[in-house]
């Protein structure tokens, strides 16, 4: 267990605890209150704190944490109001183990002794006995009423490896520093997403579908894809609405809920996160289109998982073309962008079909040619759902959070417009996905056809 940073603060009725826990889940904190004694444990880390007067749990106490800020704060109430706590900013004093009461005498005489029975016992101890270092430890914690000591460990100042960057502008990094305690089944990097450079990401992304794709379940889809159609032809009411919606209330206090920032990205930049809003916006058109604009308990994995941006931290553009800064959109890095959205969603969720990714592709367009405000509603339901998610919220703060500001501050509907335009004369080739789709198809038809002729001769045969 690691002992985390804190601070310890007091008022005239309680003692709030401050805790620096980056990367957890919330959901997981254990604090338990014995009088004087607090003890905190959240994966992985656990603090004692032992101190001057006795603390209590009521309806005044709490505990928050702040994902942004990575702090867990407790509130715990004194058991007298006004008392004063003395050393609150003495860390090393607050952190010694509770003193042990000095042991009462024996109320037992021992009147005689069995020399065999001792002799007995005393071989069964040797037996038992462990080395020394061992029987140390054990004495000290037994001293000490098995609490074990604890140090803060002190940020460290050199770091043997880069520090790598991610998100929105590559603004963000520590989100991930204590992943291997979570339960992220988004995350394709594992343990390494924090020291992965971005060269590494893709390859690893790459690979990882490839692992993923299973032509037994594309097949099936093709084979059997009456509910498929049902979807393509479901219609999407931000593509169907007014052009200018309203936003409702609870939207209304999602934006003003959101962080206060100015970005001074250079064109390039720019140009990049117009890219990466495209894979992103797909991602919310499968899972709204799939679900039919009613989210379920999946939808916060399944958004996560086909944007490759989150999953595996790697955003657009995927072409290696020279960027032209006097052109706006070329129709190969459209199609380059687009084609890890396409792989994903053959690979990973429940319905793996290219015509409904083809028509997810549409619905893209359509939200962008719409303008600023239906693309921020779509932005916006996505961080509705995340933000409920006691883990993919994470990509709500490093991804949604920004993209929600940027696109009311920052985006302009002209090259909304032409992105859309793009986006609409873009052809998907099925050889450009790269598992020889259409030799699966053609295996599809010849069976179906052949199903269909030994249909006709056993009916021929019954007349």
């Amino acid at each position: 267990m690691i002992t985390p940073r804190f601070t310890c603060s007091q008022t005239a009725e309680s003692v709030v605890i401050s805790i620096y826990c980056p990367s957890v889940r919330a959901a997981d904190v254990e604090i338990h209150v014995d009088k004087t004694l607090v003890s905190v444990h959240i994966n992985p880390y656990f603090l004692r704190l032992n101190l001057s007067h006795s603390l209590q749990e009521d309806d005044a106490s709490s505990a928050q944490y702040d994902p942004g800020s990575g702090y867990l704060t407790i509130t715990l109430t004194k058991h007298v109001h006004g008392q004063h706590f003395e050393d609150l900013d003495l860390l090393a004093k607050l952190l010694a183990p509770r003193p042990v009461l000095p042991p009462k005498q024996p109320i037992i005489e021992l009147l005689d002794r069995d020399e065999a029975a001792e002799a007995d016992l005393s071989s069964q101890t040797q037996e038992l006995a462990v080395d020394d270092e061992e029987q140390q430890e054990l004495l000290e914690a037994a001293r000490n009423d098995w609490q074990l000591p604890q140090e803060v460990l002190e940020p460290t100042p050199l770091k043997l490896t880069p520090q790598c960057y991610y998100g929105f502008l590559d603004m963000y990094s520590g989100y991930f520093t204590n992943v291997s305690y979570t339960e992220n089944e988004v995350n394709e990097l594992g343990v390494d997403a924090e020291r992965c450079t971005p060269e590494d990401r893709r390859p690893k992304r790459i690979l990882h579908e490839d692992e993923k794709w299973d032509s037994e379940h594309y097949m099936a889809d093709f084979a059997e894809d009456e509910y498929i159609q049902e979807l393509i032809k479901w219609r999407h009411p931000h593509t169907e609405g007014p052009v200018d919606p309203k936003f409702a209330e609870k939207e209304n206090a999602m934006m003003l809920n959101l962080p206060r920032k100015e970005y001074l990205p250079s064109q390039r930049q720019t140009h990049n996160l117009y890219l990466t809003l495209l894979t992103v916006l797909f991602a919310y058109a499968y899972d709204s289109r799939t679900t039919q604009h009613d989210p379920t308990p999946e939808s916060a994995w399944t958004l996560c998982t086909l944007v490759p941006a989150f999953s595996a931290l790697d955003p657009g553009p995927y072409t290696s073309t020279v960027w032209d800064p006097s052109s706006a959109f070329h129709r190969e890095e459209i199609a380059a962008v687009f084609i890890p959205s396409y792989r994903r969603s053959l690979s990973f969720p429940l319905y793996r079909s290219f015509a409904l990714a083809q028509k997810c592709r549409d619905d893209v367009a359509k939200f962008i040619a719409r303008g600023k405000r239906t693309v921020l509603k779509c932005l916006l339901e996505m961080k509705n759902i995340l933000d409920h998610h006691e883990v993919y919220y994470v990509y709500s703060k490093i991804w949604l959070d920004d993209y929600c500001v940027w696109i009311q501050t920052h985006a302009s509907d002209e090259m909304l417009s032409r992105l859309a335009s793009a986006v609409e004369t873009t052809e998907i080739q099925k050889t450009s996905i790269g598992w020889h789709l259409d030799q699966i198809e053609a295996i599809v038809h010849n069976i179906q056809i052949e199903r269909n002729m030994d249909s006709d001769d056993a009916d021929s045969d019954d007349e």
